[in-house]
């Protein structure tokens, strides 16, 4: 354990097979605590009314925000790192009602009709026999689910020796202007080589993955409520108006419209 996180050990609802309990739900306020590696035999959604978390899912890494859930289906391995004060709110789906729901992890824009509705899971008491009109409620639950769809702010990673390396290099210095020359130097490779790498092992080319790096870090930022123009210049923009562009094309929104989105959604 180290200074910075503290290990925070979620309560055991996942690991429960129990059909008679279709969704079981659970909600905490976490600051500053990392989930390890783990999976369970219920399918789980998580999502936040405020704060940012990190999660790993295979080679993927998502930045989660309050206008996102993330689904993880059953079995699939993951581990969370909870930023500052996460308001967490999730639910446990029993395997016998997975067979409609996506079978892959993803984040997806979560509606405000799916939100109240796992509020209002989440408010049934432990324990007891599932009431006919909390069923309903599950079921249209279930359905909805049945609808989310993927976003793209997601982060895909390999362990690809070679590109792994790189990949570190370029997490701990997101500032940095270095081309792919650079990087393929150090690789003791060439740079269309590595460009191939890249494109073979992460689905996207050199330039489109680092700027869905420093786009996420902007995301993780943006929910600490940084200024946008203290993450642009620690993000390698030489000025705010060229982070903001890259934004805008990416989410199809300003950091200015992301942060009051992101406001208003604490309150619905």
């Amino acid at each position: 354990m180290n200074k910075e996180h503290q290990t925070h050990l979620i309560v055991d609802y996942g690991y429960q097979i129990n059909p008679a309990l279709p969704v079981v739900g659970y909600t905490t306020l976490i600051t500053n605590a990392i989930c390890s590696l783990h999976s369970h035999p219920r399918a789980q959604l998580i999502y936040a009314t405020s704060g940012v978390m990190n999660v790993i899912v295979k080679n993927q890494i998502w930045v989660v925000n309050p206008l996102q859930g993330l689904w993880i289906p059953e079995g699939h391995e993951h581990q969370v790192t909870f930023q500052e004060n996460v308001n967490l709110y999730s639910v446990f789906i029993d395997p016998s009602f997975t067979n409609n729901l996506p079978s892959n992890s993803f984040s997806f824009d979560i509606s405000a009709f799916l939100k109240q509705l796992l509020f209002k899971i989440v408010s049934f008491e432990d324990g007891k026999e599932v009431t006919i009109q909390q069923r309903k409620i599950m079921d249209v639950f279930l359905d909805e689910m049945t609808l989310i769809e993927p976003s793209s702010t997601f982060l895909p990673t390999s362990n690809h020796i070679q590109l792994k390396n790189i990949i570190s290099l370029l997490i701990s210095d997101i500032s940095s202007k270095y081309t792919i020359e650079h990087y393929a130097d150090l690789s003791c490779m060439s740079s269309r080589t590595l460009s191939r790498l890249f494109i073979k092992e992460l689905g996207m080319n050199f330039s489109d993955w680092r700027i869905r790096l420093k786009l996420l870090e902007a995301i993780k930022r943006l929910g600490e409520k940084q200024s946008i123009k203290e993450i642009a210049f620690d993000l390698g923009y030489e000025t705010t108006s060229s982070f903001i562009f890259m934004f805008k094309k990416n989410l199809g929104k300003t950091p200015s419209n992301y942060i009051l989105e992101n406001k208003i959604n604490e309150y619905i």
